[in-house]
Parts: structure tokens; sequence; C-alpha cells
């Protein structure tokens, strides 16, 4: 059986432009619409067991069976993005799954070698388990919840109706 239990729900990158990364993004793949929030501060975040307050935007949006977040770091605050990517650089990030039982899961990866490098508490409770040793990014584990399938549901209706060009980038504002 393989290790990452989970389907994998998301595919993250580090951006710095999210805007630019959208239109990419829809240009190449046909992803989209994207959803944006902009100048989020999550207060409950941790970075390596301290806590710390970030300014970031997100855009997500449907490709394929999966969805896509693009995270554009808006300081310099140090963060589990700023862990992998310097500014001005960006790339993959990491993979999503939804689960069950988190302190659990949690747990599990901790214990094979995987640490929790930030964790935090959004529509359900997030940790970010460093597994680039042996995938290259990390592995973010997610508190499955009726709230967090909501939002997936309209990423993937939004994606299903949508004519690929009529407002391609969307201010979320559930």
């Amino acid at each position: 059986m393989s290790f990452i239990k989970h389907p994998i729900q998301q595919y993250a990158y580090v951006v710095n432009d999210v805007k630019a990364s959208c239109a990419k993004w829809t240009k190449m793949f046909g992803a989209g619409p994207f959803f944006m929030m902009e100048n989020v501060q999550i207060d409950s975040t941790t970075y390596l067991g301290k806590t710390a307050v970030v300014d970031v935007t997100y855009a997500f949006g449907q490709v394929g069976p999966a969805h896509v977040q693009l995270i554009q770091q808006n300081d310099d605050t140090p963060s589990v993005y700023r862990h992998a990517y310097a500014p001005g650089e960006e790339g993959f990030h990491h993979w999503a799954v939804l689960v069950e039982d988190f302190p659990a899961e949690k747990l599990r990866y901790e214990e094979a070698g995987y640490p929790s490098i930030t964790e935090l508490v959004a529509t359900g409770r997030v940790a970010y388990m460093d597994a680039r040793k042996d995938l290259g990014g990390f592995v973010e584990v997610y508190e499955d919840n009726p709230g967090v399938r909501a939002f997936f549901g309209v990423l993937e209706q939004s994606h299903a109706e949508w004519d690929g060009e009529t407002d391609p980038i969307r201010h979320f504002t559930g």
C-alpha cells in the first residue's frame, strides 16, 4: 500500500505574480476560473512552532480532476512558502490531501520522518508536512469537513459551467 493514502485534491505553486500566473494557467491548461483571496493573514498560523502572521494572496482554480492553488507571499515574513522559495523564486510547493483523522494522519507523517513545518486553522486544521527529501514538495494534510468540500464543489462547478474566457479571475467573497 502506498504511503499517501488519500486522493490528491490540490497542486499548489508559489508564484511572484498571482494574476499573471492565473492567466498562464488559463492559457496553458484551461484552468479556471480562479477565485482570488487577497492579503490573507491567518492569525492561527505557526511556522516551526512559532506564531507567524504571513500576508499572502491565494488564487484557486479547477484543472482536470483536482484544483490548483497559486500562492503569492506579499511580505518577507519567515513562512512555509519562504522555507522553499526565497523572494523572487517560484515553483511547485505542495500537494493537498483531505483526511478524516487529522491528529492520527499528522502523527503518521511525523513518525515516517516528515515533520510539520507549518500549522494553521482555516476551514479545518492544516499541517504542511515536509516531504521534500523524498517527493520534492510538501504534503498539506487538511482536515476533511463539509466547509472545505463545499469550497471544492464551487471550484468544480464553476469550472464545469465556465466558457474558458469570461471573468477568469474572480474575488472570493464566501
